[in-house]
């Protein structure tokens, strides 16, 4: 019930606050225009200022008797105590800027909460409404809702699967890789399993629903997904923080001020040059500098909080898939028998490859292409599901298949099986070759990894994948990672990340669906590319390049953004923390007070601004 009465309550105050931005920014322009413009010098010039004021200074009188009430002294409590003050001093122009910078504060920050609540609707809409129930040979469109377990579906291609299943019949790939992280087009025949979430490429595919559409695997992770958005990690912005400090301080010198010299007119000098506006205006330009320059640098800032956290990670978890690697398999041995060479072995399979849809035929030409590997003619060619690659070559019979396809006498000579994929060449019935893949690591990613301790301070590093554990574990070894976890569900990855980001800050790093509950429990979520736009909607901040030196990029900008926002923001409450004794002890009116924090702002400002201007400090490593 206090969900239901509270959400009305922030949509009036989400339409209040803008209503309160437009009211006060024409009431500026409006009382200059009359003052400077028409010089009317009645109190017709101030009758705008005057409804700026009630309108926007009423909400912000309410909130703060609540926090004053509940013993919260952040930022706005000062804020609302100077509007008070410059109104019964007369500053109505100071009080109106003072309601539009907290009105229009508050305004952006709520539109980047909703921005959340878009994760959802994503996958919503990503999820099909209708499927392909066969009844007496026949396509019947139904409800996704409607599915039985047990129901013969037919899935077309280029639609999603809408239930777990079993494939009964036909024969093609699944684009799998949003959901499970693995890195290839999975093939499907008769006898295998598909996902709800996966994407059907080339054939339609009848299949046999194993699962009610609840209880498939897309609607567990938007389950997850919804709790990951109810219970979101706590965040403390930097400004509260400060201005815990800063605004019992103020109010005991303005009180202290008053109760000593019996003039209340120090109270409202030094409430005057105590108005938060570094606070107030530093760190919003720093952020705004900082997101001004992530743009330029291919990183877009979703949730400014994360250039205030960023820079404060100590723990950093890492996708396997897309993220650490390109996510997408190469060659990596060539293993040969009988009076086989490995340039031959290549040869042979890359001449029957470039006839095959295979997700590794695409590897295979590749490795080919690298060694200029001229291929052969090849007849009568066929792949049949099951069945393997098979064709002639110069009168021979060439097989391209799996470990598994092979007769006991075949398999018996081959080496044990290791992390990756691998494909079997057989050469007129006798095994001549061996192919491994694996997913193909960025260059980048162990001097990456290497410098994170030393340079950011990141005290642990964590794999976190949907991937097979010998697949991970190979990766893990050469980025230099000895945290590994494996074969883990989107549930299990969110678990791990809420665990962590209770001990510490987090950053979490990856690129598929599988990844955004976690992404989104994590204290920096931050999206790999542009592969998932659900992912991406999870983030804090997306890499559009997806390369980990914009990562490295991300964390300078961020610690960088944090030491102005501070340097202004502190040095700016110092400047006024000496205005203040100078007001309390009379050595400061009110009206010197006001033109003081003109200029304390003003050096606030100007500091802040350099967090828009690039350096050479963006990268090192």
């Amino acid at each position: 019930m206090g969900d239901k009465r509270e959400a009305p309550r922030r949509d009036v105050r989400r339409l209040w606050n803008r209503i309160s931005v437009v009211v006060s920014f024409l009431a500026i322009i409006l009382y200059l225009s009359l003052h400077y413009a028409f010089h009317v010098k009645s109190r017709i010039s101030t009758l705008p200022l005057w409804v700026a004021v009630t309108v926007g200074g009423l909400p912000l009188l309410y909130d703060l008797a609540r926090h004053v009430l509940k013993r919260q002294f952040g930022s706005d409590v000062l804020a609302g105590l100077s509007i008070v003050t410059a109104t019964l001093m007369g500053e109505l122009l100071v009080a109106t800027i003072i309601v539009l910078m907290l009105s229009g504060g508050q305004a952006l920050e709520e539109f980047a909460t909703q921005r959340a609540s878009s994760v959802l609707n994503a996958l919503a809409k990503r999820m099909p409404n209708v499927a392909h129930r066969i009844v007496d040979g026949t396509a019947r469109d139904i409800t996704v809702t409607d599915i039985a377990v047990g129901d013969r579906l037919i899935i077309f291609p280029h639609e999603i699967c809408p239930v777990d299943g079993t494939v009964e019949s036909g024969a093609g790939t699944m684009d799998e890789s949003f959901l499970t992280g693995e890195p290839f087009r999975m093939r499907k025949i008769a006898g295998s399993q598909v996902i709800s979430g996966a994407l059907n490429e080339d054939s339609a595919l009848t299949i046999i629903a194993d699962k009610l559409a609840v209880d498939s695997r897309y609607s567990r992770i938007m389950e997850v997904m919804q709790t990951a958005e109810q219970h979101p990690p706590r965040i403390h912005r930097l400004a509260d923080r400060l201005g815990a400090v800063y605004t019992p301080v103020a109010v005991a010198v303005a009180l202290a001020g008053w109760l000593l010299s019996g003039n209340p007119e120090r109270f409202l000098a030094v409430i005057v040059i105590a108005t938060p506006r570094p606070l107030l205006l530093a760190i919003p330009i720093s952020i705004i500098g900082a997101i001004s320059l992530s743009a330029k640098r291919g990183i877009v800032i979703k949730k400014p909080v994360v250039l205030e956290q960023v820079g404060q990670i100590q723990t950093m978890f890492f996708d396997k898939t897309g993220t650490l690697t390109h996510g997408e398999p190469i060659v990596t041995e060539t293993l040969c028998f009988s009076e086989a060479d490995p340039i031959s072995i290549l040869r042979l399979a890359a001449s029957l490859e470039q006839y095959s849809k295979h997700p590794l035929a695409s590897a295979i030409l590749r490795a080919a292409g690298d060694k200029k590997i001229v291929l052969q003619n090849v007849e009568n060619i066929s792949e049949r599901p099951g069945e393997g690659l098979t064709g002639y070559i110069a009168g021979q019979k060439i097989l391209v298949t799996g470990r598994r396809k092979l007769p006991p006498e075949m398999a018996a000579i081959l080496p044990a099986t290791t992390s990756g994929m691998e494909c079997v060449i057989v050469v007129d019935n006798r095994v001549s070759g061996l192919l491994r893949f694996h997913d193909r690591p960025r260059r980048e990613g162990k001097p990456f990894i290497s410098h994170l301790r030393p340079k950011h301070h990141v005290k642990h590093m964590m794999i976190l994948s949907g991937d097979r554990d010998s697949e991970v574990h190979h990766l893990a070894e050469i980025v230099g990672i000895t945290d590994v976890r494996a074969s883990l569900a989107p549930e299990e990855k969110l678990k791990i990340v809420r665990a962590e980001t209770e001990k510490a800050p987090t950053l979490f790093l990856g690129d598929g669906i599988n990844d955004a509950p976690a992404m989104m429990a994590a204290t920096v979520g931050v999206a790999f590319g542009q592969n998932s736009d659900i992912t991406a909607e999870a983030a804090g901040a997306v890499i559009l390049e997806p390369t980990l030196s914009k990562v490295d990029e991300l964390l300078h900008i961020g610690r960088r953004m944090r030491r102005i926002a501070l340097q202004s923001a502190i040095g700016g409450m110092v400047l006024s923390s000496l205005g203040m004794i100078a007001a309390a002890l009379g050595l400061l009116p009110p009206l010197a007070g006001a033109v003081g924090q003109e200029a304390i702002d003003l050096f606030a400002v100007l500091n802040a601004v350099r967090a828009s201007i690039p350096t050479k400090e963006l990268r090192d490593f």
